[in-house]
This record gives structure tokens, sequence and C-alpha cells, in this order.
């Protein structure tokens, strides 16, 4: 089990930026996160289009993606629309959107994204404690559905459970740290009631993963991580917190040497599949062929 203490002190390592999180829309997201170049999403987009690809041609019909984490549904809006980070800080990142009332946000991207070519063997779930950011990414058609809970305080909802059963891939892009084996254990028996889906997680490197792979393998996962190679999430936003992450990852045994010690917070990618879909291609032969 996580030792939730210590969880507590890595994230208190990091700047604290709860306040964009929770908007009514992600104009202040994208504003604040764009000074730090944050671009794990982005990262994390082709490997989960070689992920989808692979589950399209195995099943030949829509892929239904759960998001944990999703605030504003930026992973759907890229997977769904094609888009880019660069494309979404473009479009919500403007400085002469300041003065617009978040109501007309939400009908300029309706109309946004009603233009745009969408992807229509795609849904996408998604499952986050902010109300708002549910709320937006739902109204504007970013997400099929929203769920708004907090697992690691609260079971998930029984009207959410059929659902969720017939989720293909659960993904994440840096929730792994504020969750912990809770949620998946939670999460679990309604993602696995029909056929078990993939779940492919980017986790940042001061986050231990192995309590969530312990939860993962009691259902009959295998997990692998993607080695030798890191994502970007961001970069630091100040010299202080690259110094609390750094002492971290020392007290972890942890090397940021050319890595962290270079100014980004990194992540790592794990892939768990049901142990019989686990034997065929490796991870790394899904994700980098």
């Amino acid at each position: 089990m996580t030792d939730e203490p210590i969880f507590e002190e890595i994230n208190e390592a990091k700047a604290n930026l709860d306040d964009i999180y929770d908007q009514p829309d992600p104009r202040a997201y994208f504003r604040e996160l764009k000074e730090f170049n944050y671009a794990i999403p982005g990262s994390a987009k082709p490997i989960f289009q070689k992920l989808i690809n692979h589950l399209q041609h195995r099943s030949d019909d829509t892929i239904h993606i759960l998001d944990l984490g999703c605030s504003y549904g930026i992973n759907a809006a890229l997977l769904k629309h094609d888009l880019s980070m660069t494309d979404l800080y473009q479009h919500w990142g403007q400085k002469i959107l300041a003065g617009i009332p978040p109501e007309d946000i939400v009908e300029r991207d309706l109309r946004y994204f009603a233009h745009l070519e969408e992807a229509n063997d795609i849904e996408v779930i998604g499952l986050d404690q902010s109300e708002h950011a549910i709320e937006f990414a739902e109204e504007v058609g970013l997400l099929d559905e929203g769920l708004v809970v907090n697992l690691e305080t609260e079971p998930l909802p029984g009207s959410a459970k059929d659902d969720l059963a017939t989720v293909d891939l659960v993904v994440s892009t840096g929730c792994v740290g504020y969750v912990t084996e809770k949620t998946f254990d939670r999460l679990l028996p309604a993602v696995t009631q029909g056929h078990s889906p993939w779940m492919a997680n980017f986790v940042l490197r001061m986050f231990p993963f192995e309590p969530i792979e312990q939860t993962l393998d009691a259902r009959g996962y295998v997990t692998e991580k993607l080695e030798g190679h890191t994502f970007i999430q961001r970069q630091f936003a100040s010299d202080e917190e690259q110094e609390q992450v750094l002492e971290r990852l020392h007290e972890q045994g942890i090397d940021p040497s050319g890595m962290e010690a270079e100014g980004h917070l990194l992540a790592e990618f794990y892939l768990s599949r049901p142990s019989n879909e686990a034997a065929g291609l490796t991870v790394e032969q899904l994700v980098l062929a």
C-alpha cells in the first residue's frame, strides 16, 4: 500500500497550481501552463494513438477511453480532433480572451469544435474532481460523459458502473501521485465487468508506481515500463520547486543528473494489460514501432 504521508510530501515539492483547475473554462489553465511549456498531453498523444489503433484492429468498433484526471478534456481534444498543444495554447491562451464572459467562451468553443473533423471511432469519458472542468468539457462536446468524483475519498457512484463497463483504454497524463492505488481499486470492479481495458499511465519519476502495479496485478494485469524513455511534463515553475523535487528524487535513490537537473519535470510511461494480452507484443513493439 502507498505510504500516503510520503506522497503528500512529494506533492508539496511541486508548485501549487490548484487555482487553475477549477475555473469555468480553460483560459487560466492555458495562460499559466504556457509559461512553463506544459507538454505532457502532446507527448502522450502519439503513444495513445498507437494503442487506440491496435485496439481498433482487435475490435473493429468504437474505442471507449476513460481519462483519469481529465481536467478540461485536453486529451480528448488532442485525440478526437487531432489537435496539438500548440493549437490549444493559441485557442485558449490568448490574452485578448481575458475579458470575455465564460458563457461566451462556451459558445465560441461549441462553434470551434463543431467545425473540426472528429474521430467517429473514439468516445471519451472523463473523471476528475473539478466540477467546473468536467462541466465545461461536456458542454463543448470534448467529453462524451464526465464523472465528478474523488475516488481517493469516496466510492464510485453506482450510476457510473454501467457506463464504465465498455471502457477499452484507461489513460492518465499526470494524475498519478494525486491519485493512488485507492482510485484504481475502486475503479477496477466497474471497468473489468466485461473485457478488461488496457491502462496507459504517464507518471512523474518522483512518484512510485509499484502500489498501483500491485493493485492491478491482483486483478490479473501485467505492467511494463517503457524503459529508457522519459517525457517532459513541463518546466519547473521556480528554482525552489526544482530544488525540492531534486531533493525528493535523491531521497528515493533516483539520479536526476541530465534529467530533472536540466530544468524539467519528467514522466515515465507504464502500460498495464490483462496477462493473456501482455504475452503478445511488448510495450516497445506497441508504441515504438
